[in-house]
Order: C-alpha cells, then sequence, then structure tokens
C-alpha cells in the first residue's frame, strides 16, 4: 500500500498509474477540535500526504484564516484563489485548486481574508452551507476530502461541520483533554440535529503522546474508555520533527520519512483506508454521550 522507496528528491511518486481511481465519491472528514494546540493542523496535513503516498486521491481544504495548512505545505494562493473567495461566491471551488510535490495530494488554499467572512455572511440565509454547496462539485473527483478547522466554533467550522460525513478529533494526550472532547460531541449532536443529520464521529485521535509521564498514560485510558472503539489505535507522539516540518514547507514524510511521527501518520492512513474501504459499509450513527 505504501511505497515509499519510490519518492524521488521532488517527493512525486514515480511511475503509473500514480493514483488509484476514485470508484465513488469522495468521503469528507472534517479534522476539528475547538481547542488549540493539540494538533489539528498537523494531523490534517499528515494525514492527507499519507493519504496520497497510499495513492488515494485527496483534497486538502484550508478552513483556518491562520492558514496553517497552507503554508506547512509550501502554498501561497494567488490574490482571489483562496477559500475566502468560494466562501464568498467569487469563484468556484475548482478555480482555487493547487497541486502539491505528491502526485495525489492537491490543495485548497487559505489565506488571512478568511477572517472577515463570518461578518460578511451575518444575515445571509443558507451561509452555513457554503461549504457544502462548494464541494458537492468537485467531490467526485476525490476519494478523500479532508478539511482542516480553525480552533473555534464559529461559522467556517460549523460550515465544515455541514459539509462533512464525519468528523476526526485529535485530542491532546495532557489535563482537561477529556473535558473539551466532550465540548465538541455536544455540538456534534447540535450540528446533527440542526445542518447535518448524518454527521458521524468518524474517530478520535490521540497526539502529543508522552510515554515518559503517566498523565499520558491517564488521558489515553480515560479517552479510550469513554469513546471506545472509535479511538484509534494509532497514537501520534510528541516529535521534534513534526514540529520542524512545517517550516520547511513539506509533510513529515518528505520531510524525514523514518521518523516516528511519520511512521505515525503513515499507521493513521492505514487505519482510516481500512475503516472506510474495507467495510463499504457506514459507520454506526451511535454516539458516546459526553
Amino acid at each position: 500500500m505504501f511505497h515509499v522507496e519510490h519518492f524521488g528528491a521532488s517527493g512525486r511518486r514515480r511511475g503509473t498509474p500514480l493514483c488509484y481511481p476514485s470508484p465513488h465519491m469522495g468521503r469528507i472528514v472534517a479534522i476539528a477540535n475547538q481547542k488549540g494546540g493539540v494538533g489539528k493542523t498537523t494531523t490534517a496535513v499528515s494525514l492527507a500526504a499519507a493519504l496520497a503516498i497510499a495513492e488515494r486521491t485527496t483534497l486538502l481544504i484550508d478552513m483556518d484564516s491562520q492558514a496553517s495548512s497552507t503554508k506547512g505545505l509550501g502554498l501561497k494562493p494567488n490574490p482571489g484563489g483562496e477559500m475566502y473567495s468560494v466562501l464568498s461566491g467569487e469563484v468556484r471551488l475548482e478555480q482555487i485548486l493547487v497541486p502539491t510535490e505528491l502526485e495525489c495530494l492537491t490543495v485548497a488554499p487559505a489565506s488571512r481574508d478568511l477572517v472577515g467572512i463570518e461578518v460578511e455572511l451575518a444575515g445571509v440565509q443558507g451561509r452555513e452551507y457554503r461549504l457544502r454547496e462548494a464541494v458537492a462539485e468537485i467531490r467526485d473527483r476525490f476519494q478523500y476530502i479532508l478539511i482542516d478547522c480553525p480552533p473555534s466554533l464559529g461559522l467556517l467550522t460549523i460550515n465544515a461541520l455541514a459539509a462533512a460525513d464525519g468528523i476526526l478529533i485529535p485530542v491532546q494526550c495532557e489535563y482537561l483533554a477529556l473535558e473539551g472532547v466532550s465540548e465538541l460531541v455536544e455540538t456534534l449532536y447540535r450540528i446533527r440535529a440542526s445542518v447535518n443529520r448524518d454527521l458521524e464521529l468518524d474517530g478520535v485521535l490521540l497526539t502529543m503522546f508522552d510515554e515518559r509521564t503517566n498523565l499520558s498514560r491517564q488521558v489515553v485510558a480515560d479517552i479510550r474508555s469513554f469513546f471506545k472503539e472509535r479511538v484509534y489505535r494509532t497514537i501520534v507522539p510528541r516529535n521534534v520533527r513534526l514540529g520542524e516540518a512545517p517550516s520547511f514547507g513539506k509533510p513529515i514524510m518528505l520531510y524525514d520519512i523514518r521518523s516516528k511521527g511519520s511512521e505515525s501518520y503513515l499507521n493513521l492512513a492505514r487505519e482510516v483506508i481500512r475503516r472506510h474501504e474495507k467495510t463499504g459499509t457506514r459507520q454506526s450513527t451511535e454516539q458516546p454521550h459526553p
């Protein structure tokens, strides 16, 4: 599945076919947690890259005004060629898509202009469905569409959750982690009741795990007890190389393929593929109560 040794210096996969054709419309996954600093953008970029390495056509949509996913892949959108212009109705989503070093990975970039979208769309009917409508035009071109959400529960995140089939929640292995996730699950219930009744909890990813501390191990135990099989087996450790990669404008696999961080996200991609491609069925809609 993962032919890492075939990458050249540019990071492009050599040989053909480069990407598996998509047999169905892509699964849309919002990567969200209203708490900042949990590894959300790292997960969005790294998982998208890992899926692309697995030769799955993948689109990463940056819905954060900080544009961290965009910058973390070394991209800079052209004026008017980013998500603000899509949500404001100026251009179609397909018009802003940008290729990356990985043949199977495409990005819909963001810029700081996204800061003003909530004010500009205030009072506009159907504003929470802007992203869903935009993605509908191109979702059959990708097997996976990942949305990097801002660390808040404002209009941008609501747009992402309204458009998504499922939500992936990164959880930092630190104090009060469960409390923040409980709030997000409560929001998930509200979203399902109002704008997206089919939204599923795809999984919870434990991040920034420090095997040296009892606290990290306790958080893992608490989260697994709370979410049970919804927690991914993969646990992402604290890793210096993961923190360095964005400053070089590369996903961790192209920065240091042998690092623990790279290994973790490759394993996560295997889990995601196994869950959504092997069974061929939708997950149960039953969610844990906060």
